[in-house]
């Protein structure tokens, strides 16, 4: 296995079109240190965990997503526009790819769930999700339908930061590792340099952490929170493995 490639605070080229796009905003990232050995069996084959300061890290991150575009559509209206939560863990290819790999992806639009699971195999659940901004202030909830987990996020934006290692070992991620046709396989994504600030959160009950298999997680303060006014991004197809 190869040594994992550097993270760069830039996005390197897609190295093909675009196959999808869109516009994240107002995201808070919350992340809690977890041992490598209790994340690595929820890894999708031929995937290891990527750790950072000796260990791997768990995110919730819930967000605004909008303007989303497929196979080169225009903007798709309603359907295209959600706010969506995400529980998301690093892992690490045999090329020593960097990437995401999603545990679920909460969204409120039920045709945006059934596509993004079509055609990327990712793991979208449909819930009933809303955002509310005041100021500074931002809230975000989520709820499953068929009663499933919820979660509840109280969060307020502080000042702008200079982005360093940690940051961008969480934010700065250039690829998702997905599951497609019984393979495992790296989708490249693009999109400009996160501007960052400090943030503080307020209030905390989510359970999608637990039901994605870390339970206790959240039962202690997360180790990092930041937020990000939003960036547009692009997917490129799935990228070949190196020779």
């Amino acid at each position: 296995m190869r040594a994992p490639r550097p993270i760069t605070h830039e996005a390197p080229p897609l190295g093909g079109p675009a196959i999808a796009g869109q516009r994240w905003s107002d995201l808070t990232f919350l992340h809690w240190r977890v041992a490598s050995a209790d994340v690595a069996s929820l890894l999708p084959p031929g995937i290891v965990p990527d750790e950072f300061d000796g260990t791997s890290w768990v995110g919730l991150i819930p967000f605004r997503l909008d303007r989303a575009t497929l196979f080169g559509s225009p903007p798709v209206p309603y359907f295209g526009s959600f706010v969506e939560v995400n529980v998301r863990l690093y892992g690490v290819d045999f090329w020593g790819r960097r990437g995401v790999v999603f545990l679920s992806l909460e969204a409120s639009r039920l045709a945006a769930v059934l596509a993004a699971r079509a055609s990327f195999g990712l793991p979208y659940r449909w819930a009933r999700t809303r955002m509310q901004r005041e100021g500074a202030l931002f809230g975000y909830d989520s709820r499953r339908h068929g009663g499933g987990p919820s979660s509840l996020v109280r969060a307020r934006m502080g000042a702008p930061i200079t982005t360093g290692p940690l940051a961008d070992f969480l934010t700065a991620r250039w690829g998702l590792f997905t599951r497609r046709a019984g393979k495992t396989v790296w989708l490249p994504n693009a999109h400009p340099p996160w501007k960052l600030h400090a943030a503080e959160l307020l209030a905390l009950d989510d359970e999608l952490i637990s039901a994605a298999g870390l339970p206790g997680v959240v039962d202690r303060r997360p180790d990092s929170v930041l937020y990000s006014p939003g960036v547009t991004t692009t997917f490129g197809r799935p990228a070949k493995d190196p020779a």
